[in-house]
């Protein structure tokens, strides 16, 4: 499996710790950025981990900014996307069994980097349950046409 990962300034350290986490897991990843603690703009981050992902380069993505808010909101924007916020290990199970989230969105003011790691895990180890939930994943797919 294939990682696209970025943050912002405020994801930064998070970020790093997932790029060891992926090493650790033997997953291939590339990082979109950013590389300083300059103040930049979530979306210019956000773009092009969710257009790989969708564009089938990269099998999922994962971004974080300070509370991930702005990047989910950011990368959702693109047509395909399914990316989740997440602050919990429930959530990501849930998220990747019932709405085949293809990006994660993680906020590093709100969680910790050992939180962070197993939120990671859970998400990238959980496979889409399909029956019911492919039909709900069809219909949110539908809404994009609109």
């Amino acid at each position: 499996m294939r990682i696209a990962l970025a943050s912002d300034h405020g994801g930064l350290k998070i970020k790093e710790e997932i790029k060891h986490l992926l090493e650790d897991l033997g997953f291939q990843y590339e990082d979109f950025g950013c590389e300083c603690s300059n103040s930049v703009d979530y979306p210019d981050y956000a773009l092009p981990v969710a257009e790989k992902v969708v564009g089938g380069e990269f099998d999922r993505g994962i971004l974080v900014c300070g509370t991930g808010i702005g990047m989910s909101i950011a990368a959702n924007k693109v047509k395909g996307v399914r990316c989740a916020l997440v602050h919990d290990t429930f959530s990501a199970k849930a998220t990747r069994q019932h709405n085949d989230s293809n990006i994660l969105a993680l906020g590093e003011r709100v969680i910790g980097p050992g939180l962070a790691r197993e939120i990671v895990k859970v998400w990238l180890e959980t496979e889409f349950e399909g029956g019911r939930h492919a039909t709900r994943v069809d219909k949110i797919t539908a809404l994009e046409a609109k």
